[in-house]
């Protein structure tokens, strides 16, 4: 296999599975009374969403301006910012004996967040 292609196969092949183990692993560590604690105890999930969606990308924006960085490396922050959370989070929530299905479910809302308001635009 020659770099290129086992560049691709990586990307295309390896890391999708390796995604789906992790959050297979975390998924079959979840139980159904964890979520009903998020649904009955909003406000975690309310105050994350606000700090994620919200005051993350005003700090980053800032930080961005403030600081003498290459025009590329502020573009960059800002790209770090403005993404929901994902499954590093989750796993790291995991790791770290944290609040996963808490963490889950603000992958989930901030994502569809994400979706919607890019298509309002």
């Amino acid at each position: 296999m020659q770099g290129t292609e086992l560049v691709t196969f990586v990307n295309t092949q390896v890391v999708p599975v390796c995604i789906f183990l992790i959050m297979m692993g975390m998924g079959l560590s979840l139980v159904p009374n964890d979520f009903k604690r998020i649904v009955k105890y909003p406000k975690a999930v309310s105050i994350g969403l606000l700090n994620q969606l919200i005051l993350l990308p005003i700090i980053g924006f800032t930080l961005a301006n403030v600081m003498p960085l290459e025009p590329e490396y502020a573009v960059g922050v800002m790209l770090l910012v403005l993404c929901p959370g994902g499954t590093t989070s989750n796993m790291f929530s995991h790791i770290a004996k944290g609040d996963v299905a808490l963490s889950v479910t603000m992958t989930a809302v901030a994502s569809l967040i994400t979706v919607f308001n890019l298509n309002s635009g």
